[in-house]
């Protein structure tokens, strides 16, 4: 295994590879998580620069992720509304607080509460959270535009009820993304599908003059630096920034343990905490909102050929070298995104392993079912779901 603090030209090539899929990602998951487009670029900017300053895994690749975004969403709405000025402020504190909490667990070294975090739980936490963020895409890729007020689960049923509020141009440009991302990845996972199907669908909507709905005005231009942050609501995003700081670190950690494992080379979580905890840092005084692991990211990371965790300092780099040039994703049909971000949760879903939970053990196939449960009956706010998943697992460990 190469030496992980040295710079390799082959991490250049990787760090563009994944550039090419992160871009259109962050303007998806940005305004997955109720952001502008440009709040999700610029959460794929600085942070994985500074979080390659101390990463342990050369592959890990920090930035926005679909469950981050969701748990975002769910700690924010209910102190302001979706993408108004108040709420960005919200969200880039909200990142600040997931930031300090995983530097203190770093500096403390007490990265090894990641491994505390029950199985059954983190299960029962990644499928209803993609289960959550299909049906809240499912509208837009329908192109239904007018849904009755309600939660997310609601108003995606409603939309499948009533095919008449169909769209034609936005499904077919949604199926059309689903095919290309999905056959892309089954070729070989180094084919970029998400950015040939933005590109396909800017060209598309300019060359056609697409009447529907789409991402429009696009803040351009680098981030500023800033600290005047709405400190008043700390203490409301204190809970749900450190449940966001260990559950998305969870992600972090199946990455690279796993990549660790094949690799045969060791893996610190405290240098990881200390890195993503600087990505959180690094995104809040610039404007974003809170990042993790990608575990796609990674996995292009690692297949393209990265010898050091300064592949992820090269995404960075060219995230931030994109930033004066975002205008060009105004046309992007919004139906698009919606694609992009299913094509990306899909396979989070796991069925089989829930249900095959209840012949292993019992006691915590019942924390599993109650916590997916609680996740759709709170939605979005999956983060108290979460929560009582972990004093129930933790309960069932104290019965033992």
């Amino acid at each position: 295994m190469s030496d992980p603090t040295r710079f390799s030209m082959r991490d250049v090539v990787s760090g563009a590879s994944v550039a090419l899929l992160m871009i259109p990602q962050s303007v998806a998951y940005g305004e997955l998580a109720g952001l502008p487009p440009h709040v999700g670029l610029y959460a794929g900017a600085l942070p994985p620069i500074a979080a390659a300053f101390f990463a342990s895994s050369p592959y890990l690749q920090t930035g926005p992720g679909a469950p981050t975004a969701l748990l975002t969403l769910g700690a924010l709405v209910p102190l302001a509304a979706t993408g108004t000025p108040e709420y960005i402020g919200l969200a880039a504190l909200l990142a600040l607080v997931v930031g300090v909490t995983r530097l203190l667990v770093g500096v403390l070294k007490a990265g090894g509460i990641a491994f505390l975090l029950s199985q059954p739980v983190m299960m029962a936490f990644t499928t209803g959270a993609a289960a959550l963020i299909l049906a809240s895409q499912l509208p837009g890729a329908l192109g239904v535009a007018d849904l009755p007020a309600g939660g997310v689960l609601p108003r995606a049923a409603w939309a499948l009820t009533h095919p008449g509020t169909w769209e034609g141009t936005s499904l077919a440009l949604a199926a059309g993304t689903l095919l290309l991302v999905l056959g892309a990845r089954k070729v070989n996972p180094l084919v970029p599908g998400v950015l040939l199907a933005a590109v396909g669908g800017i060209v598309y909507s300019m060359a056609a003059g697409y009447a529907g709905p789409v991402v429009g005005d696009v803040t351009h231009g680098l981030p500023a630096i800033s600290l005047a942050l709405p400190w008043r609501a700390l203490p409301s995003l204190l809970v749900p920034g450190m449940v966001i700081a260990l559950v998305g670190f969870a992600e972090a950690t199946s990455i690279a343990r796993t990549f660790a494992a094949e690799d045969r080379s060791p893996w610190d979580p405290n240098r990881e905490f200390i890195g993503q905890g600087l990505a959180n840092v690094a995104s809040a005084v610039s404007g974003g909102f809170p990042v993790g692991g990608s575990f796609g990211r990674s996995t292009v990371a690692r297949l393209s050929g990265a010898r050091t965790r300064w592949s992820g300092a090269v995404t960075g780099v060219l995230g931030l070298a994109f930033l004066p040039f975002a205008w060009i994703l105004a046309p992007l049909p919004r139906a698009v995104l919606a694609a992009v971000v299913i094509a990306a949760v899909a396979q989070l879903v796991k069925v089989r392993p829930l249900l095959r939970l209840w012949n292993q053990s019992r006691p915590q196939a019942m924390v599993a079912y109650t916590t997916i449960a609680l996740a759709f009956l709170l939605a979005p706010r999956i983060d108290e779901a979460v929560m009582v998943g972990i004093v129930l697992s933790l309960s069932v460990h104290a019965g033992r």
